[in-house]
């Protein structure tokens, strides 16, 4: 896509239509979390993660391949696409093996953690002002989360170590977004520059295989469907449609969306694994969708397509 056609593709705030995509996403990332806890039962969280983003980078470059789309060009993004490459394998070792060590619902709670430090290096890096209705609406939506999880908070020794990971795949997962804002990365094309990212997670996880365990437990259908699933569905369409909205809109207003993902991960959890489904989560919804509403409204609502 040429310069002039991606300026006039931007947008100043979230419309309607990218609202319902990420309610799709962040509904289909929630789902992820809980395939991710049934792979393990046949994969190691390292060698998933190695998994995951070489089935998917092969997915990804045939697409490429077949639409005719550039990847090898000159563009100057090499030096970014590296650095980013970096911060997203540590993001999702941290994530996966973290999530090996605590609960789905503590996981996904402190993974979207993201959109806070997503607001704090918005509005010094990128210039995305911080402001007070934001910050309300932020900390509304995250209350709804506070609700659904307030009776899982705490505990210590192997939990901690997994909930600290997890608070950590948030930070990268944020500061990930953040260079991609500032770079050339921005202005490339949304295949070029998830296959940056995965080629370099591949890469972080190869070099950390030796501290993990034996990388195959034990490779029953199960398991080996929900790592297909993540690496071709999630890894392979999901964050294109992702990288493709954040060069397009605001990074603070759409990973605001991404509180809504632990939600729909304890929902799909009470589905699929048989976790509680408690009042907790209606009320969470609640705040969730006022929280959403605050932040990315402009004016008196959002922008219609």
């Amino acid at each position: 896509m040429s310069g002039v056609t991606d300026a006039l593709d931007r947008r100043d705030t979230v419309d309607l239509a990218a609202a319902a995509i990420m309610v799709g996403l962040t509904f289909s990332w929630g789902l992820n979390y809980v395939a991710a806890k049934i792979s393990y039962a046949g994969y190691d969280p390292v060698f998933l993660s190695i998994a995951r983003s070489v089935i998917g980078g092969f997915c990804v470059f045939l697409w490429c391949r077949w639409r005719g789309i550039a990847l090898f060009g000159r563009d100057g993004t090499l030096l970014a696409g590296t650095a980013v490459g970096v911060l997203f394998g540590i993001e999702f070792l941290c994530l996966y093996v973290g999530l090996e060590h605590t609960t789905v619902a503590r996981n996904t709670l402190l993974v979207n953690s993201m959109p806070f430090w997503m607001l704090v290096g918005g509005h010094f890096l990128l210039g995305e002002q911080i402001t007070l209705r934001k910050f309300l609406g932020l900390l509304l939506a995250f209350g709804g989360l506070a609700a659904v999880f307030s009776d899982k908070l705490g505990g210590g020794g192997d939990m901690l170590f997994g909930d600290l990971l997890s608070l950590g795949s948030g930070f990268f997962w944020a500061l990930t977004n953040i260079l991609i804002k500032r770079s050339k990365l921005v202005e490339a094309s949304a295949e070029k520059l998830l296959l940056y990212q995965l080629a370099g997670a591949a890469v972080v996880g190869v070099l950390v295989m030796p501290l993990a365990g034996p990388p195959i437990r034990d490779p029953a259908l199960l398991p080996t469907l929900a790592l297909l699933f993540q690496a071709i569905y999630v890894v392979a369409f999901t964050y294109v449609l992702w990288f493709w909205l954040l060069r397009r809109y605001p990074a603070s207003g759409l990973s605001s969306f991404t509180f809504l993902s632990p939600v729909f991960g304890v929902l799909c959890g009470a589905l699929i694994l048989k976790e509680p489904l408690t009042i907790r989560i209606f009320l969470a919804l609640g705040l969730i969708a006022a929280g959403l509403i605050i932040v990315n409204r402009r004016a008196r609502k959002l922008t219609p397509v």
